[in-house]
């Protein structure tokens, strides 16, 4: 089954719901990036929400979401779009520690317990809009959950799981976002509190083979549940030759020819897939022809 992810209300309109099975899009981000076990989990809760939050756009909007901890990884960074499309990478992909003190990967200990998530979205408005809070633990879901109550005022659940093979392939990959909306009553809330603390793991669920439609009815009960949409979920990288040329442009003619002089030619390397483009010596006079020609 490929990954996908669904849109859902429940309770007449009083909470709104996401889930999504990340195991193929998170996958392809530990193949591209060879991540580790305890990295890979980091990255693919990042991606699983980064992935959903995008879902929550419209049309042509896209965000990107920082995770910057004080633990070895470094940074991660993942874009995401409204169409399912989903890119992210970790500064130090090779970082893996013994199983915590209740047997699952330490991705605490991986991210670290300061730093910040900040999410920046571009809804093709002039402005962009940032956010931005603290980590609160580094296990990525409870980060998730802190930065929709405080900097989007909305109260959420966020539930994000990753298993990786003894090879370092990804096993399973998933997770939910369950938001309250403005009038939900203290029964509902009540209602969906019970569930949440009965329920497996979203890894084990997805690992059992649940499909979204299933975590959430496990999650918020399936009389409750209203199934909107659903939509195709990949790790899609936006870069290109053309891309990567127009930014060695904006250099200008001093650094391109720069570029000539030493190394007769150049390349360049996406962040996010680790694509390697080569200009050579007559792309880069090319360059230089159109910056002159402006």
């Amino acid at each position: 089954m490929s990954d996908y992810l669904v849109r859902a209300l429940a309770f007449d309109g009083k909470v709104r719901a996401f889930a999504a099975k990340t195991t193929e899009t998170v996958g392809e981000a530990q193949r591209r990036h060879n991540t580790w076990p305890t990295a890979t989990a980091a990255l693919g809760r990042s991606i699983t929400a980064g992935v959903i939050m995008g879902a929550m756009l419209k049309g042509e909007e896209k965000l990107t979401v920082k995770v910057e901890g004080n633990g070895p990884i470094g940074p991660m960074i993942i874009d995401s779009n409204a169409k399912g499309e989903v890119r992210g990478f970790v500064t130090n992909p090779q970082v893996h520690f013994e199983l915590n003190e209740v047997g699952k990967l330490d991705v605490r200990r991986a991210v670290g317990t300061e730093g910040a998530v900040t999410v920046v979205k571009d809804l093709g408005l002039q402005d962009m809009f940032s956010g931005q809070t603290p980590i609160v633990s580094g296990e990525i879901a409870e980060d998730f959950t802190y930065y929709f109550a405080v900097s989007e005022q909305v109260p959420s659940s966020v539930g994000l799981g990753v298993l990786v093979n003894p090879d370092n392939t990804v096993l399973a990959s998933g997770g939910f976002i369950v938001q309250l909306m403005p009038g939900c009553d203290e029964e509902t809330i009540s209602h969906i509190e019970t569930h949440l603390s009965t329920i497996e793991p979203v890894s084990k669920m997805i690992e059992k083979g649940y499909t979204p439609e299933q975590i959430l009815a496990a999650v918020l009960g399936e009389d409750q549940l209203q199934i909107l949409s659903s939509m195709p979920v990949e790790f899609k990288c936006q870069c290109s030759k053309e891309r990567f040329g127009a930014a060695i442009m904006s250099l200008g003619v001093g650094e391109i020819q720069e570029m000539i002089d030493e190394d007769g030619g150049a390349e360049t390397e996406c962040h996010f897939c680790l694509e390697k483009y080569y200009y050579d010596e007559s792309e880069l006079k090319g360059f230089i022809n159109d910056i002159l020609e402006q």
